[in-house]
């Protein structure tokens, strides 16, 4: 239409020069300014067509996926991270990037491994990655809000949370911060310390120590009962604007501490089941390799070992509840459609596998975690791909439209939520403070220290799921073993090549 009347213009404005030349200006004029408003049109009807979604990190504190009904466990019911399940997609290979929390969350925050930042303890990472933008704070420098509530960064537990402290967290990653100290120990009701107290003569202690306690009172006594309060406070009021809310759940971190209500399902603790213990578990592994909690060096006997994993699937439950009411809050908003969620923990647990506890082991129960990541529009699935959770911060951003920075070290996963059975990377690693862990699609092979001088683990994951038989010594198996050492040392030499001058 408007090349026409153009045409039009031009023929009869021919007639006379001046005039013409006096008409094609104007006429220039009003199609440039009914261009640039056309532009602005299509702008602004794309970028309405173009949700900003918001951001929803809940992450639990020293989970194990095996506790969650949604992850095969019959006994200790979550129904509320179910439900984020079957909504979202469920990563059955998800992997930290350090089997314990101050490095794993050091990690997915900044984006870079903790060789690259040299994050293997409790400290903040500012000082490693400089004026480099965190996760969250890349969401703040484009405009949302953001804010954590209780624990996001490290901060020790119990220690922390009775304190109310901020640990060691990052103040220019938030628009917001908010504490939820709770009495953790402390709480009143019934309690044993489970570690090192053979007799029973030792009181309920402190620290990161084995104690349950099943507490009176409701779940407002407790730091996740505030948490989940202030979660919700905090959805209602920022509805009108894009945020990133990270979410902290101490549970089922030590001590196991819940309202006593929390408990019932898993009563009388004779009943709780404790996983298979083989002879000679620990023949064929290295010394580096065996956990620093054990059955036997925290002194529990079968009644104490199942007293723990009662109480730690109450915790989980607990925990469960709390997540519930964060996700009825984002409902009642009317945000559901608007609001990307993703649901993990920092590593995972050991509950008694291989007469292991706790954490920091690179075997799989220590190292494999939950992660559900829900996106408005795409379909449930169960991916099992492999994935770790230093992808989440490039993931996140792509999905919501903003740029990826280069110098992150983490993969765009977003194509496997829209295909489930595509993959982005051909091994998963992962570290704690004495080895490496790179794990296959068929194999977990695991290195003590740079050289593998401490000695080395291989597991058949097809044959061997649960890691009974260590390989690396057998002789049917050097050349598998020679690959993954090549591998382990081009992988160290990656991490370690990056924009932060550590190599």
């Amino acid at each position: 239409m408007l090349r026409k009347d153009w045409n039009v213009m031009s023929i009869n404005a021919e007639q006379d020069d001046l005039p013409a030349r006096r008409v094609r200006m104007g006429s220039l004029l009003v199609i440039a300014v009914m261009l640039v408003a056309g532009i602005r049109t299509t702008e602004a009807r794309d970028a309405k067509e173009q949700p900003q979604y918001n951001v929803l990190f809940i992450i639990s504190d020293d989970l194990t996926a095996t506790a969650l009904s949604c992850y095969g466990n019959t006994v200790c019911s979550t129904p509320n991270i179910d439900r984020l399940a079957a909504r979202g997609t469920r990563f059955t290979r998800a992997y930290c990037q350090g089997t314990y929390c101050g490095p794993s969350r050091a990690s997915f925050l900044t984006g870079y491994y903790p060789h690259a930042t040299g994050v293997l303890g409790y400290n903040s990472p500012r000082e490693a990655i400089g004026d480099r933008a965190t996760w969250p704070q890349h969401f703040k420098n484009h405009g949302y809000y953001t804010a954590r509530v209780s624990k996001i960064y490290h901060m020790g537990v119990p220690g922390g949370i009775e304190a109310g402290t901020d640990g060691a967290d990052d103040p220019a990653s938030w628009t917001e911060r908010f504490n939820s100290p709770g009495p953790e120990w402390k709480a009143p009701g019934d309690g044993e310390t489970l570690e090192g107290n053979p007799d029973g003569s030792k009181p309920v202690v402190g620290g990161n120590t084995f104690v349950v306690v099943e507490a009176d009172g409701d779940d407002m006594v407790h730091s996740d009962g505030k948490t989940a309060a202030k979660a919700c406070e905090l959805i209602a009021q920022q509805r009108d604007k894009p945020f990133f809310l990270g979410v902290g759940f101490v549970r089922p971190h030590v001590p196991f501490v819940a309202p006593r209500s929390y408990y019932e399902p898993f009563l009388p603790y004779s009943s709780m089941t404790l996983p298979e213990k083989i002879e000679g578990d620990w023949n064929d592994i290295p010394k580096a390799g065996i956990n620093y909690k054990t059955s036997l060096n925290m002194k529990m006997d079968e009644r104490r070992q199942r007293k723990a994993v009662g109480g730690y699937y109450a915790s989980v439950a607990f925990m469960d509840a709390q997540v519930g009411k964060v996700l009825d809050a984002l409902k009642d908003a009317g945000l559901e459609d608007e609001t990307i969620v993703i649901f993990t923990s920092d590593h995972g647990y050991h509950l008694g596998e291989h007469d292991f506890w706790a954490k920091v082991s690179l075997h799989e129960e220590s190292a494999l975690v939950p992660l559900i990541i829900h996106v408005p529009g795409q379909e449930p699935a169960v991916c099992r791909s492999l994935v770790e959770l230093i992808d989440l911060y490039p993931t996140v951003a792509s999905l919501c439209g903003l740029e990826v920075p280069e110098r992150l070290q983490g993969e765009d996963i977003s194509p496997l939520l829209e295909d489930p059975t595509a993959s982005v990377r051909d091994a998963a690693f992962s570290v704690n403070g004495r080895g490496f862990l790179l794990r296959e699609d068929g194999w977990a092979y695991i290195q003590y220290g740079e050289e593998a001088e401490r000695g080395i683990e291989l597991f058949d994951m097809k044959n061997d799921p649960r890691q009974y038989t260590n390989l690396a010594e057998n002789p049917e198996y050097a050349a598998v073993v020679k690959t993954f050492r090549e591998k382990m040392a081009a992988r160290l030499k990656a991490v370690r090549t990056n924009d932060l001058g550590r190599h």
